[in-house]
């Protein structure tokens, strides 16, 4: 199994967690999504286990290049729990996407039924794992909290512009489109624009302003790490 995770902390506590079981055997520990996919080329591990919100490439980028490569390797995603849905959103063909707040025999069991060939379910994981039920009406509230600008500036991001493509776009400086975005990411409690156009992807996030452009999920994947 290769492991895969941005803070050092979280990542020794998942290599603890699997190297008590016996019957996992971690062959690589990676800080990003660039030493994920090198891994994933060279050692053919059965399972990855990779944290959506890595540095320089994110576990969704890791997954469709994995993919497109026609590597054979399981892949399950770590995510913020107030990121499941939207990370779900955009991971297709992951075998599963799991909260970071897991219980660790949780994670163990799951990560079991991955090896036998099992897709994970969102609505399994979000009972079984966090002991809750979904909350749509909450995610609903906050992105609610955006306003029109907002709206239409995540509708851009996540078509894979840039800020400074985003600013020409609406008349506005990068620096503006910057400011903009940091209260994005402050309201809807994530911290990368890989999530935020998982967000915009996803069925929950309806956009109100005008005709919305149709992207494919696939092109958006394709520009999780565009440039600021």
């Amino acid at each position: 199994m290769v492991v895969a995770g941005g803070c050092p902390v979280f990542l020794c506590g998942l290599i603890s967690v699997l190297d008590s079981e016996h019957d996992f055997d971690v062959v690589a520990s990676c800080r990003n999504g660039i030493e994920s996919l090198q891994a994933i080329r060279n050692l053919s591990p059965d399972i990855a286990l990779l944290d959506s919100s890595m540095p320089i490439a994110s576990g969704v980028n890791v997954l469709a290049s994995a993919i497109s490569e026609g590597s054979r390797t399981r892949i399950v995603l770590l995510a913020a729990p107030a990121e499941l849905k939207a990370i779900f959103a955009v991971a297709s063909g992951a075998y599963g996407v799991v909260p970071t707040n897991v219980r660790p025999e949780a994670l163990v069991h799951n990560l079991r039924r991955v090896a036998e060939g099992r897709r994970l379910s969102s609505q399994e994981l979000c009972v079984e794992e966090t002991g809750s039920g979904a909350r749509d009406d909450a995610t609903e509230n906050v992105l609610a909290s955006l306003t029109q600008r907002e709206r239409q500036i995540a509708d851009l991001v996540s078509d894979g512009l840039s800020n400074k493509e985003v600013g020409r776009r609406l008349n506005l400086t990068p620096g503006t489109i910057k400011v903009h975005l940091h209260n994005i990411f402050a309201k809807l409690a994530i911290n990368n624009r890989s999530v935020l156009t998982a967000f915009a992807v996803s069925d929950r996030y309806k956009i109100p302003h005008g005709s919305r452009r149709q992207t494919s999920s696939a092109h958006r994947v394709s520009h999780l790490g565009a440039s600021k």
